[in-house]
């Protein structure tokens, strides 16, 4: 008891004061007696305190018994493995010029797709996450989208990765179930997380968007100066540019990234990429082409943020960019016989953001296409180029209220066949609600 300690330190004191008082008395032995005294009646009272105690601790006992039945040997945990329970709103005004747009010289997934005018309420993303032990965290989102009527729910992400004690060497992460895998740099994140209210014309054609296979993948930081990171995954090879998967086991990945800091203010990220895997029938805008064969793509990203006062939420320049490079050999169902097809096509976009104030961005963004060249059986159907690159020239501008709150304005001129430009005009809502996991870099 602290009061017991209080005394051993004050017996001394009190001691040595009395002695000094009485230093001309020889009655030693009174003063023993004086002192013996005041030690009693310090631990009666501290008897007495310590009886008090006792009996209102199990008093609070007896009232917290009847306010939570049988919990008395129920632990109560912190609230670290709750999961983080979130959605994301995004609804678009759309505007376009011309009725119809479609890709010359390119199979497009349905995702890929321009998408509809007027308005009209996007994916609405619901997410769970959280860590599920002191080894592995999960993730699950899903996305409620709108097609031909109905409102149909879609499984976009669902995994699990391991943390830092999980048993794995240092540096390495394991990540495993259905997600947005590392292929360049936008198709880590959510489109809902992109500085446009588009995708460029490079994730359109080669990624209908995205690449979420199911799969599993594993990376490894290396423990260098600067930061690099090599890695690769297995996937089942349902998900485009592959699909229709045989075996279950149609396409692996691989690829390496290194990154590092420009001065106190500058950083920069420069990765390569490569996927490979095997197709079967896979269908090609609304002729009914399909392909069967085998696809290999290959990415190179680059990013390079500066935050010229130092400090990123006041004002922010990002410049970024991706080139993909697809080599494809197979054939193409026609209707009328089977054409072979051995032929490679690539793309690039670049684009600028600025933040100039802590709420308000501008941008520049363009996108370019090389379609390959088609035989002579493919002449006449959406494959055929004519000889035309499509690209596209986006700007836009957006305010955002805080971290959970933005408002986007959005041109875009795009050019996907030959004398076939496209006015674009986006007025976009992006809202979040409850709390949402970090985006990668």
């Amino acid at each position: 008891m602290k009061q017991k300690l209080l005394y051993a330190l004050a017996a001394p004191m009190l001691l040595a004061s009395t002695v000094a008082q009485a230093a001309d008395s020889k009655d030693l032995q009174a003063i023993l007696k004086e002192v013996r005294d005041m030690k009693q009646a310090y631990e009666t009272r501290i008897q007495s305190l310590e009886s008090q105690i006792k009996t209102l601790s199990q008093s609070q006992s007896k009232v917290q018994a009847k306010r939570v039945p049988g919990s008395g040997n129920t632990k109560v945990k912190g609230n670290a493995f709750n999961p983080s329970v979130s959605a994301v709103v995004v609804g678009t005004a759309t505007s376009f010029s011309r009725t119809a747009s479609e890709f010359a010289g390119f199979g497009v997934g349905e995702e890929g797709e321009r998408g509809s005018e007027g308005l009209s309420l996007g994916e609405t993303e619901l997410n769970f996450s959280s860590n599920i032990d002191d080894k592995f965290y999960g993730s699950v989102t899903a996305a409620i989208v709108r097609e031909d009527g109905s409102d149909l729910v879609e499984l976009e992400e669902a995994y699990f990765q391991t943390l830092p004690g999980a048993g794995l060497p240092d540096g390495v992460q394991l990540k495993a179930g259905r997600a947005f895998w590392k292929l360049g740099y936008l198709n880590e994140h959510h489109q809902h997380a992109d500085d446009f209210a588009d995708r460029p014309l490079t994730h359109r054609v080669f990624l209908n968007k995205s690449f979420n296979d199911d799969g599993a993948e594993i990376s490894y930081v290396l423990p260098t100066d600067t930061y690099a990171e090599v890695g690769g995954g297995v996937f089942r090879g349902d998900d485009f540019p592959f699909g229709g998967s045989v075996s279950g086991l149609g396409g692996w990945s691989a690829f390496g990234r290194v990154g590092g800091d420009i001065g106190d203010d500058g950083s920069w990220r420069l990765g390569a990429y490569g996927v490979h895997g095997d197709v079967n029938s896979r269908a090609s805008n609304e002729d009914a082409i399909t392909f069967t064969g085998q696809s290999d793509l290959y990415a190179v990203d680059l990013r390079y943020t500066w935050a010229p006062t130092g400090n990123a939420s006041d004002k922010e320049l990002i410049l970024q960019a991706e080139y993909f490079h697809r080599l494809e050999d197979g054939v193409y169902n026609v209707g009328s016989g089977l054409v072979s097809f051995d032929e490679d096509a690539s793309g690039w976009y670049a684009q600028a953001v600025y933040k100039f104030a802590p709420a308000w961005r501008v941008g520049a963004r363009y996108s370019r296409l090389h379609a390959p060249d088609v035989p002579l059986g493919l002449v006449g159907s959406d494959l055929d180029s004519s000889g035309h690159d499509p690209d596209a020239f986006a700007i836009m501008g957006d305010w955002t209220n805080s971290e959970y709150g933005r408002i986007r304005m959005q041109y875009n001129r795009e050019e996907l066949a030959n004398n076939a430009s496209d006015n674009q005009f986006f007025l976009q809502y992006i809202m979040s609600i409850g709390a949402h996991g970090a985006h990668p870099y």
